[in-house]
């Protein structure tokens, strides 16, 4: 009779574990959806404010500028010569070569613990 008690017990406990490791893993896979899913609404809400966008007057206007080359009414267009070599490297940086120290270990760590030292 106590055989038969520890048996079931046994087998009792082993259904239990098994019962949530398979809940572990479903909840597991639901979250994983859940967070796919918002993802995705995410996307699908871009996607349509983006089409909302292409419908407007702006984006109609860029685009036949752009492409077709298309201007309003009292527009000039002006065409400015190329740059001068001086306009050219007015805002150039001078290339400095930075040459690291190399820091052993110890200095490295000292660093570390210590930034203001």
């Amino acid at each position: 009779m106590l055989s038969l008690a520890i048996v079931l017990c046994l087998v009792w406990t082993y259904q239990s574990i098994v019962a949530m490791s398979r809940n572990w893993r479903l909840a597991e896979v639901l979250i994983t959806e859940k967070k796919e899913l918002e993802l995705l609404s995410v996307e699908v809400e871009a996607a349509e404010l983006e089409n909302e966008y292409y419908k407007t007057n702006e984006y109609q206007e860029l685009m036949a500028r752009k492409i077709l080359d298309k201007k309003l009414s009292g527009e000039n267009m002006v065409i400015l010569p190329d740059n001068s070599e001086e306009a050219k490297n007015k805002h150039k940086v001078a290339k400095v070569e930075k040459q690291e120290k190399s820091y052993s270990n110890f200095e490295k760590w000292m660093m570390y613990l210590f930034p203001n030292y």
